[in-house]
């Protein structure tokens, strides 16, 4: 899949099915429009993706929407930074120099309540109409529901605060990750401890509470069981926000190696202990736990 970053500059293409949003996670939501441009791809038509990105922290960072919508089969991801200027543009010069004129739009995928252009003045109703006056096809997608309230990534964002590790999932319709590459700790886990794999999120990353999951971590195409913490690690004195994985029945050196981890259930919030004692003690607490979580 190719991947590009714009500054309202928009490439010139051919033959495109189109969808655009803010892409926050590539929800339940979001998937069902990029499931409607895949199937556009028989066609012949080339999948695009258009995310509008705030700069704010979000549920996935651009390398892992990039890896992800890879996976489904996307061509093209274009992420377009939401600035002044970008923002200023009308919703009838949107359609015509970008989608006509620039990404030769045959086919548009978008939400049923999807807004755009200058004021939010664009709605699904214009865009039905231009793509009328210009050539193109406009499918609306209706809402993905759960009970009575939206799919949507504030829905998300809120389960994610309080921890609800399997809303998450449910919502997502996938687990929730962190990628990243295993760095060097203070060494102390391998030494005093049991020995982990130490990720640094990105701090354009929207983490869950601080403390202890249930985990999953993807490492050279193999998937190992484990126990994550996320926090500073008051005990030892860290200062920075990481993601620590102990990997049950790993003792591969991992340093340097691409990872990919999925929080899969909240076991406890991080506390700061007396002794390295009684961080060990409730560390091996914490993995039988975890061990009975995925035996179940």
């Amino acid at each position: 899949m190719d991947f590009m970053r714009v500054n309202g500059e928009f490439p010139v293409l051919l033959n495109c099915a189109v969808t655009l949003g803010k892409f926050d996670g590539v929800h339940r939501g979001h998937k069902k429009l990029i499931d409607a441009i895949l199937n556009r791809k028989c066609l012949g038509e080339k999948a695009v993706v258009v995310a509008f990105v705030s700069g704010k922290p979000a549920l996935l960072t651009s390398e892992e929407r990039m890896h992800y919508l890879e996976e489904l089969g996307i061509d093209l991801l274009i992420e377009c930074p939401l600035t002044p200027e970008f923002c200023a543009i009308s919703a009838e010069d949107f359609v015509k120099s970008i989608l006509v004129e620039k990404l030769d739009t045959r086919f548009v995928a978008v939400g049923e309540d999807y807004m755009f252009g200058r004021g939010r003045a664009g709605d699904v109703k214009l865009l039905s109409r231009m793509g009328e006056e210009y050539g193109f096809l406009t499918e609306i997608v209706e809402k993905e529901m759960y009970g009575d309230r939206k799919v949507s990534s504030t829905f998300i964002r809120e389960e994610l605060a309080v921890g609800h590790m399997e809303m998450v999932e449910c919502l997502l319709g996938r687990p929730f990750v962190v990628e990243g590459f295993v760095e060097h700790g203070r060494g102390m886990g391998k030494r005093d401890f049991f020995p982990t794999a130490n990720l640094v999120p990105s701090p354009n990353k929207l983490l869950p509470p601080n403390g202890v999951y249930a985990s999953r971590s993807f490492i050279k195409d193999h998937a190992m069981e484990g126990i994550s913490n996320i926090g500073y690690k008051p005990t030892v004195g860290e200062n920075f926000v990481g993601l620590e994985t102990y990997l049950f029945n790993c003792e591969e050196e991992l340093y340097g190696e691409f990872c990919k981890v999925q929080l899969l259930k909240y076991q406890r919030p991080e506390k700061k202990f007396e002794s390295f004692e009684a961080l060990k003690e409730q560390i091996s607490s914490d993995i039988q736990d975890v061990k009975i979580f995925f035996a179940r």
